[in-house]
C-alpha cells in the first residue's frame, strides 16, 4: 500500500493507461473532424479501472454512519468525518470475521480498496477489515454485548454454579488433541492423581465455526454420563485466537451442561465469556487440572494424620455430647422442679394447716386433761391428806373406814400427809348421831 494518501485519481494520460482507450471498439473511434463520444458505461468502467489500478488498498479512519447487514450477510455503511463521507461495502466472506457489527458513531479504521459501482456511478470502498479504535475495539464491544445478554438471563449468577466433586474418578477434557493445553492438563493429572481416568472431547479451538464444534464436543462428552467434571481449555494467544470461547454457542453449552465445568483458557490475564459462565474459572490449563483433582502427596499426609485427627474428633464428640447431656439433664431438672414446685407448695400449705390443726387439737386435749386432772386432784385422798386428814390402812393395804374394821390390839398403818405411822387399836367407840 502506498504511503501517499493524496493521490490524483485522474492523472495526466500516461503510457500505462493507453489500454483504456485501446479497449474501445474500432467502430467507435472518432472519425476525422468529429469528437469522440463515450457512453456512460464506458466512462464508469474506465474510472473503475483507473481507481482499482491506481490506488493500493489503504486504511481509512472515520466514524461509522449508517450500517446495514443484508440477508446474504453483506454489510453496507458510510464512513465519514466532519467534512465528507464515503460509501462502503463489506462482502459476506469478510463480514463473517467481524466479532460484532460496529455501532453508528463509533470511530473505526477500515482497510479496503477503492472502486466504482458502475451501475450507479458511485465510487465506494470495498472493505476487507474493520477495527474500532482503543480497548480492543470490536472484540471488546462483542464481549460486552454477549456478557450483558447472559447476565440478563441469569447465566452468570454465582447461585447457579455447581460445586466441583472432591475426588473425581473420571475427568473430561474439551480441547484440541494436538495442542499444548492437553499435554499440560494430562501431565498435571498424572502427577497429582494418577488414578484418574481421562476422556477427551477433541475439537478445534480457534477459527471460523470453532465455537460450534466446542459446544458439540462438550455436549457429546456430557451425554456419556461418565465424567465427574469437565475441563474446557486451550492455550494462550491473541484475542482473535481465543475468540471461540467468547461466542454464544460455547457459553450456552457450558451453562446447560449437567456436569460441573472448569474453564482454563489462555493465560491468567485472559478472561473469556466461557470463564464467566463456567462453574469455576482457572487462569491456565494447568491450573484447571490442579483445581479438579486433589494432590496425592497431600492426601497421603492427610491419611497419616487421620488416626490422631479421628481420636481428637472422637474426644471432641464425646465432650460435646457430655456437655449436651449435662444441659439436657439441667433442663429436665428445671422442668421437673417447675412441675413439682406447685405440688410442693400445695403440700407445704396442707402440712401447715395440719400442724395448726394438730396443735389446736392438742391444746384442746391438754385443757381437757388439765381440767380432768384438777377434778381428780380434788377427789384424790392425797389432796385430803394435804388438808390435815389421815387414812387408816391394814397391814395388807386395805382402807379401814369403820370402827367395825378395828379390833382391840389390832395393828394398822396410819397414812398422813408426809408419811405413815404404825399404830395399834386400844379400843373402839362408835360415834353418836351428829
Amino acid at each position: 500500500m502506498s504511503d501517499d494518501l493524496s493521490l490524483d485519481l485522474f492523472p495526466e494520460p500516461e503510457p500505462e493507461h493507453v489500454e483504456v482507450e485501446a479497449s474501445v471498439d474500432e467502430s467507435e473511434k472518432e472519425t476525422v473532424g468529429e469528437p469522440k463520444v463515450w457512453s456512460v458505461s464506458q466512462v464508469n468502467r474506465a474510472v473503475r479501472s483507473l481507481l482499482e489500478d491506481s490506488v493500493d488498498p489503504l486504511w481509512i479512519g472515520g466514524e461509522v454512519g449508517t450500517w446495514t447487514r443484508s440477508r446474504p450477510g453483506h454489510c453496507y455503511f458510510t464512513l465519514k468525518d466532519d467534512r465528507a463521507q464515503m460509501r462502503c461495502v463489506m462482502f459476506n466472506r469478510d463480514a463473517q470475521q467481524l466479532p460484532t457489527d460496529p455501532e453508528e458513531g463509533m470511530k473505526v479504521r477500515v482497510l479496503g480498496a477503492l472502486t466504482l459501482y458502475e451501475a450507479r456511478g458511485e465510487y465506494q470502498l470495498v472493505a476487507s477489515r474493520i477495527e474500532a479504535e482503543g480497548a480492543e475495539g470490536l472484540w471488546r464491544l462483542a464481549f460486552q454485548k454477549l456478557r450483558a445478554t447472559l447476565t440478563a438471563e441469569g447465566l452468570l449468577d454465582p447461585e447457579r454454579k455447581k460445586e466441583l466433586p472432591r475426588y473425581p474418578a473420571v475427568v473430561g477434557i474439551v480441547t484440541s488433541s494436538t495442542g499444548a493445553a492437553l499435554r499440560d492438563i494430562v501431565s498435571v493429572l498424572r502427577r497429582r492423581a494418577p488414578w484418574v481416568r481421562v476422556l477427551l472431547g477433541a475439537t478445534r479451538v480457534q477459527g471460523e465455526g470453532a465455537s460450534v464444534e466446542i459446544a458439540l464436543a462438550l455436549e457429546a462428552l456430557a451425554a456419556t454420563g461418565e465424567p465427574d467434571v469437565i475441563i474446557v481449555s486451550r492455550g494462550g494467544g491473541a484475542v482473535e485466537d481465543l475468540w471461540a470461547f467468547n461466542e454464544e454457542p460455547v457459553a450456552r453449552a457450558i451453562a446447560a451442561c449437567p456436569i460441573p465445568v472448569v474453564s482454563g483458557v489462555g493465560h491468567e490475564v485472559d478472561v473469556t465469556i466461557a470463564d464467566l459462565v463456567a462453574d469455576l474459572r482457572a487462569p491456565t490449563p494447568s491450573a484447571a487440572a490442579e483445581a479438579v483433582v486433589p494432590d496425592a502427596v497431600v492426601l497421603m499426609e492427610g491419611l497419616r494424620e487421620m488416626p490422631s485427627r479421628l481420636a481428637q474428633g472422637l474426644r471432641g464428640t464425646i465432650q460435646r455430647r457430655r456437655s449436651g447431656l449435662r444441659e439436657v439433664l439441667a433442663g429436665l431438672r428445671m422442668r421437673v422442679e417447675r412441675r413439682i414446685m406447685p405440688v410442693q407448695q400445695t403440700i407445704d400449705r396442707a402440712t401447715g394447716r395440719m400442724e395448726r390443726a394438730m396443735r389446736s387439737a392438742l391444746e384442746l386435749r391438754r385443757l381437757r386433761v388439765a381440767t380432768a386432772a384438777g377434778k381428780l386432784d380434788a377427789l384424790s385422798p392425797l389432796a385430803t391428806l394435804q388438808r390435815g386428814y389421815s387414812v387408816a390402812r391394814s397391814r395388807t393395804g386395805g382402807v379401814l373406814r369403820s370402827v367395825q374394821d378395828f379390833a382391840p390390839g389390832q395393828p394398822f398403818e396410819l397414812r398422813v400427809r408426809d408419811g405413815e405411822v404404825s399404830c395399834e387399836a386400844l379400843e373402839t367407840r362408835e360415834a353418836g348421831p351428829s
